[in-house]
């Protein structure tokens, strides 16, 4: 049988116990992000959370001792992989994601990274001053040339396509250019807790999702109410004020005069008067016609007309077939 340092088995112990102990477990990927940043990380976590690194084998017999104790908890096995840390801690895990993510900034390409997009040179003027550099950048597949005494990109050129890796000319270019590709950050690959494995795609959840899930749900509630006339404090309002509208459009159609509807029902009889008037004899024109010269008539008074016009007014009589074609334009 191998010999296992001492201090191999204190250290699993040691992780053992504190993924037995602690509510939430997760996974976080290292790749990338220098040292310095890492004890920063660790220092902005210490009163949330504890992140421990160790080698991936002692990690992996860890989680195999503390599945004993809290069964489902294997399942993290599966994310122990390249430069991995365990981190230990009382907040769910969906918090723990979106604090992990804050933890994560633009940082340079270092040779064959890979590209998480597609790395474009825009076209267009450039820092630099003309110089040896236009070769550089020409070296890389940059269409560089100097134009009005400055270096300057003549088109969008792709240097490398996402899923690609970066090779050393252009990562060493890439910081000139100010273009930083790489995000280096804590991600995090699994988290586990009360027997439940979540991934990152169930955890990366934008932070108005469920207020607007639930705003739509709401919304389609009360349509709902209101489309089946089902009363409750949310749809009352709309319940009665749809019937209003419903009531007042059904004593239109049926004429049925009210104090809500007398104007609207005036205006239409007025209307259809006047569609009539337009389509009868010499006899309705002449009806049509004071109706509209009344309807355009100023509000304001008028001085009174000569003594003789009212006189001829007064003196002119309405035959009764005139008077009967007025009421039936009126109520026809």
């Amino acid at each position: 049988m191998a010999h296992v340092a001492p201090w191999k088995k204190t250290r699993v112990s040691e992780l053992a116990r504190t993924m037995a102990d602690s509510p939430v477990i997760a996974i976080v990927d290292m790749h990338g992000i220098p040292g310095p940043q890492i004890q920063e990380m660790r220092e902005g976590m210490r009163e949330e959370a504890v992140l421990t690194m160790t080698r991936n084998k002692l990690l992996l017999l860890a989680i195999d001792e503390a599945a004993e104790e809290v069964p489902g908890l294997e399942a993290l096995k599966d994310a122990v992989e390249g430069q991995c840390a365990l981190i230990a801690t009382d907040m769910n895990p969906f918090k723990l994601f979106k604090k992990l993510e804050a933890t994560k900034a633009p940082a340079a390409a270092k040779p064959g990274d890979i590209a998480p997009y597609d790395i474009v040179v825009r076209k267009g003027p450039t820092p630099f001053a003309p110089g040896p550099i236009v070769g550089d950048l020409q070296k890389i597949g940059v269409p560089a040339a100097i134009e009005g005494g400055k270096i300057v990109v003549k088109k969008d050129a792709t240097l490398v396509k996402e899923g690609e890796e970066i090779p050393e000319n252009v990562a060493k270019m890439l910081p000139k250019l100010e273009i930083l590709p790489m995000i280096v950050g804590l991600d995090m690959l699994k988290a586990f807790e009360d027997g439940l494995l979540y991934g990152k795609d169930v955890l990366d959840i934008p932070d108005d999702y469920y207020s607007t899930m639930f705003a739509a749900a709401a919304a389609n509630a009360q349509a709902l109410g209101v489309s089946i006339a089902f009363p409750a404090e949310a749809t009352i309002r709309p319940l009665l004020v749809k019937a209003f509208r419903e009531a007042l459009s059904l004593s239109l159609e049926a004429a049925y005069p009210t104090s809500e509807n007398i104007d609207k029902l005036l205006a239409k009889a007025d209307s259809h008067m006047l569609a009539v008037a337009s389509k009868t004899g010499t006899e309705d024109e002449r009806i049509t016609a004071r109706l509209n010269a009344a309807s355009a008539a100023p509000s304001a008074v008028e001085e009174p007309a000569p003594a003789e016009e009212e006189e001829e007014d007064e003196e002119e009589e309405v035959s009764e077939e005139d008077a009967a074609a007025g009421l039936s334009a009126l109520f026809g």
